[in-house]
């Protein structure tokens, strides 16, 4: 399967998915700790990707998000946005709803 493929069925089949450096639980990047911490704050089940043991995700997912940086956030197949954009919709009270409709709509695949 090409490696595009590949980032494509990850995002599909996965309600909310988190593309990080390191893992929720030990992330390897303060950017990928703040946005996980954020994710993991609104209590819903996620996925997410270690780019750092996945290369080839982590060199062909900014081509294919037109997103150039880690970490990336996906919600329902789209791309909602890396560590400044989901820390402050968790601020601001946006992150936790969102999350919990798409769980609520998608089901419990991750």
């Amino acid at each position: 399967m090409d490696i595009l493929d590949t980032i494509k069925q990850q995002i599909e089949e996965n309600t909310v998915l988190l593309y990080m450096k390191g893992s929720p639980n030990a992330p390897q990047c303060g950017f990928s700790m703040r946005t996980s911490q954020a994710v993991m704050a609104c209590g819903q089940r996620f996925a997410y990707v270690d780019v750092l043991s996945n290369p080839e995700i982590r060199e062909n997912l900014p081509k294919y998000a037109q997103w150039p940086t880690f970490p990336q956030l996906w919600v329902n197949g789209e791309l909602i946005g890396g560590c400044d954009i989901v820390t402050e919709m968790h601020e601001n009270g946006e992150l936790k709803p969102l999350l919990e409709e798409a769980t609520a709509a998608g089901g419990e695949e991750a």
